[in-house]
């Protein structure tokens, strides 16, 4: 099922999220005051409004509380943030995330309601996208540019099979250096070869990024 994700604001940060997001086929809902920056991102994104993220109306009638998701991308103005998140909060929206341009911002928009807020720019967006889209990526640590260490759990196709019959480092080029039994329990450096996948195991491997992000922002993780 495909994810719906609202952006209101389309500055440099709010720009880099949808065009993110849109590269790995979700739905974008995104509002800006600017004309020209809907239009710049109308060929990417599902539905582009020019208006007012303040406007608690505007926002039900193009679908906001339908989404899986906000980004209240605008910090500058406190009383726009401030008005999304009470509107997306009355929308029913599940997961609200703010923009904010100090800690006095952050601190305000935390106590209405937002349930995530940073202090950003581009670099930060793109990183928020990801975080969005993640479905069996537990965490990532960047060893460099091209090469991760990522926590995950396994998707459904790995269930029920061993290590070796996955054959990962073959079929996925994925290295595993370790396995928890369950969340935040102990990492067992020993993965044995007959090991049976379960649903709940969280695995550590090492591998590169961009693949490994891939396939899980795809929604179809090494099927």
């Amino acid at each position: 099922m495909r994810r719906t994700i609202g952006i209101l604001g389309l500055g440099i940060f709010g720009r880099s999220i949808a065009r993110t997001l849109a590269e790995f086929d979700y739905d974008v809902i995104a509002v800006d005051k600017s004309e020209e920056n809907i239009n710049d991102l109308e060929p990417l994104i599902t539905k582009g409004v020019v208006g007012d993220i303040s406007d608690r109306d505007l926002l039900e009638t193009i679908g906001i509380g339908d989404c899986d998701a906000v980004v209240i991308s605008t910090g500058t103005v406190l009383e726009a943030s401030v008005l999304a998140v009470m509107h997306c909060k009355k929308l029913g929206v599940p997961k609200i995330i703010a923009k904010a341009k100090n800690n006095m911002y952050r601190d305000v928009l935390q106590e209405i309601g937002a349930n995530e807020v940073i202090l950003p720019e581009r670099e930060s967006g793109v990183r928020l996208a990801k975080k969005l889209m993640r479905n069996k990526i537990e965490d990532i640590v960047e060893l460099d540019d091209h090469t991760s260490i990522v926590e995950f759990s396994p998707p459904k196709s790995w269930v029920g099979k061993t290590i070796q019959e996955l054959d990962l480092r073959k079929r996925y080029d994925i290295n595993l250096i370790g396995m928890r039994e369950s969340k935040n329990a102990p990492l067992n450096v020993s993965v044995l070869a007959n090991t049976l996948v379960r649903e709940d195991l969280i695995f550590l491997g090492i591998s590169e990024s961009d693949i490994f992000e891939r396939h899980d922002y795809l929604k179809e993780p090494y099927e």
